[in-house]
């Protein structure tokens, strides 16, 4: 039996869904969260917010479709909010959903400024909701296959490692608040909270912090380059790069260790599946094709260097979903932890030493 028919089991025996609003349905709300709010039997997919078309209805006919976010708000039955909207909104959108006793799920980056995330994080706390913060590439097949390879130790100890998020995209894209100069617009924020969170979910608050921003493409207005440089007090490095124009991307995730090394290919299958309409139930969905293991690289001590393919772990986004449901209804603590998303945002928001 799958892990994910064992949940439903589960749930359907034992305790009652959450109920679950989403306040967008574009990309976002249809390939990253509605999937697992349809097929993860801890949440009941309620309503949605639709102000032109109804597309998210003609794809879950059981929901409902609203007009406003005040009708979200004022929807005694639903619990929980997912804010996904565009990243500037979401510290006054969240802040409304928990005056109106509503658990919140903020898409990455939580907020614009550490400020409006310390705020909702005591707002929460006053009045017993939850806020969580949407980082799902924790449960991506690259990700997990990294972790798995650090936490055997057999790269030794940690010199650097280098994350990259590579994109080629030479024009100024059509989503308006992506491309305008608005708080929380660009390649920084927008791609490095991914990559952010993982080096701080891995090796914590770094000692010291480099950033440098840069416009390459013609007529930006945001920034489409982005490099940042964390180093520890063990001395060790993660550098950090996003770019839009890189026409021939490298590997996403490099590690040198004093005993070898592990190179992987930034991928993970469950976006490019949920975009086929593959759901999260399905057996065959998270699993990485062949092709794109991971490379490991160790010495031993005469100095002699073998290598083997690391093949990566399922992709688990569900289990976020679980996560968020066991902290809603169970009082378990949320893996995305409030300290490290104060932490991505306080990096974030640093003025850059190089611009």
């Amino acid at each position: 039996m799958s892990l994910n028919n064992l949940y439903r089991i589960l749930y359907l025996y034992m305790q009652k869904p959450i109920v679950t609003g989403l306040m967008a349905y574009g990309m976002s709300g249809k390939i990253f969260h509605a999937p697992f709010l349809k097929t993860h039997p801890g949440f009941k997919f309620h309503a949605v917010l639709e102000r032109t078309q109804q597309s998210a209805q003609k794809d879950y006919p059981e929901i409902t479709s609203v007009k406003s976010a005040d009708d979200l708000f004022n929807d005694q039955e639903i619990e929980l909010l997912i804010i996904n909207t565009p990243n500037y909104t979401h510290y006054e959108l969240a802040k409304k959903a928990l005056l109106s006793n509503k658990h919140v799920l903020i898409e990455k980056p939580a907020t614009t400024t550490s400020a409006e995330i310390k705020e909702l994080f005591d707002l929460g706390r006053s009045r017993n909701k939850k806020v969580m913060v949407y980082q799902n590439r924790r449960y991506a097949s690259d990700y997990l296959a990294t972790k798995n390879i650090l936490d055997s130790g057999s790269l030794g100890e940690i010199i650097e490692m280098h994350l990259r998020f590579d994109r080629y995209r030479n024009f100024i894209g059509p989503k308006e608040f992506k491309e305008t100069s608005l708080p929380g617009s660009g390649i920084l924020y927008d791609l490095g909270s991914h990559l952010l969170d993982q080096s701080l979910c891995l090796f914590g608050n770094p000692a010291h912090f480099h950033k440098t921003l840069g416009k390459f493409r013609k007529g930006s207005e945001v920034d489409d380059y982005a490099h940042l440089h964390l180093q520890y007090t063990n001395k060790m490095n993660v550098f950090i790069t996003m770019s839009m124009l890189a026409a021939d991307p490298q590997p996403g995730i490099v590690i040198h260790g004093t005993k070898g090394s592990f190179i992987k290919s930034f991928c993970d299958t469950q976006e490019e599946q949920l975009q086929a309409g593959m759901l999260p139930d399905d057996e065959d969905f998270g699993k990485e094709p062949s092709g794109n293991e991971g490379l490991l690289t160790v010495m031993d001590e005469g100095g002699l260097k073998s290598q083997k393919l690391i093949a990566s772990r399922e992709g688990r986004y569900i289990d976020f979903f679980e996560a968020v449901y066991q902290t809603t209804r169970n009082e378990k603590e949320f893996p995305v932890k409030e300290e490290e998303i104060i932490w991505q945002l306080e990096l974030l928001e640093k003025t850059p030493e190089f611009d």
